[in-house]
């Protein structure tokens, strides 16, 4: 019963932003989120504070690795709005600091913004990447950031493993191209933002570079004017980034009027505006023409989702580790 009735408390606060937002005029909002996001919620704040809701509300925000911001949140860090990279960085706080229902609303199962895996490479791509087979190619310098630590890290991996399922490859086969991919990692950063850094540094003297990235991170590169290009590969995983109010953000009504604002139809088409694939259909139909749409995206949930993907591949158990884990270990990568 607790979730259903949570699922509606949510639903509730969509349909009805103004009336929860009529006292949230003041007030502070305690962000915690995963790296890419820091200059959207610069702009969506912005844009939130010429609002009558968002008049007087000032913010505290943290950024960084999901999985740390996950784990500071759950030792204590206060909070008000989540925003990680995976859905296990979010159900690791419930019932703690996130209500079991954070996912139950029908038409954004509980996500702020959808977006793909892509290659970014130097300015005019001067190796020609446009393919997963080009990675693991010798001589080709990758860059992930570390997968224990950083969730856009994992979404890359299993866009790597998707994506050769999907070109007909075996389970054995595509967990060897993983081997491949890794052990051509020059780089694995804790987080997406550090990792970017890297590379950008990097990539100026080596054409050989390729990053891979949140679609939204290179295109928020590019329009900075990064000497960049991006590629989006046939075969890509959506990427699903999930949000919630905190069940101490629920009883902040500053914390729940800029919750419904980042979920309403100007909200969600500043986040299209801001690179970032909107999961309100109405608005994802009307901004599908600032996107490409890749021929065979796939999904988590077609690789078994994340609760099994998590323990499959990423499992730091000693007596069961999981695919990646192994791999990482041999390569002599962290994995704590």
């Amino acid at each position: 019963g607790g979730a259903l009735l949570a699922s509606g408390t949510l639903a509730a606060v969509l349909v009805t932003p103004l009336a929860a937002s009529a006292d949230a005029s003041s007030g502070t909002v305690n962000i915690v989120a995963y790296s890419t996001p820091a200059p959207a919620f610069a702009s969506l704040i912005k844009a939130f504070n010429k609002t009558k809701a968002g008049k007087n509300v000032t913010f505290t925000q943290s950024f960084g690795a999901s999985g740390s911001q996950s784990k500071a949140v759950l030792a204590g860090q206060p909070a008000d709005i989540v925003n990680f990279s995976l859905s296990t960085d979010m159900t690791r706080l419930v019932p703690k600091d996130v209500m079991a229902g954070w996912n139950g609303n029908p038409t954004t199962k509980g996500m702020i913004a959808d977006s793909v895996v892509v290659f970014v490479v130097p300015k005019g791509n001067p190796k020609h990447i446009t393919k997963w087979a080009d990675l693991i190619k010798p001589g080709i310098r990758v860059f992930t950031p570390n997968p224990f630590s950083s969730g856009s890290a994992r979404w890359n991996i299993m866009a790597a493993y998707g994506a050769e399922i999907k070109l007909g490859k075996s389970p054995a086969q595509a967990q060897a191209y993983l081997t491949s991919l890794l052990k051509n990692t020059v780089v694995q950063g804790s987080s997406a933002a550090n990792e970017f850094q890297a590379f950008i540094a990097d990539s100026g003297a080596n054409k050989n570079d390729v990053f891979l990235d949140y679609e939204d991170d290179a295109i928020q590169a590019k329009r900075a004017g990064q000497k960049i290009n991006y590629v989006i590969p046939k075969q890509t995983l959506l990427i699903e980034n999930p949000i919630a109010l905190t069940n101490a953000g629920s009883n902040n009504a500053a914390a729940v009027a800029f919750y419904s604002f980042l979920l309403s139809p100007t909200g969600q088409t500043d986040w299209a505006k801001l690179g970032y694939r909107p999961v309100l259909p109405a608005i994802a139909s009307k901004t599908r023409y600032l996107f490409t749409h890749p021929q065979q995206l796939f999904t988590i949930g077609s690789l078994g989702g994340w609760g099994t993907v998590a323990t499959q591949f990423f499992s730091t158990s000693t007596s069961s580790p999981g695919i990646v884990t192994q791999i990482e270990s041999q390569l002599g990568q962290a994995t704590s």
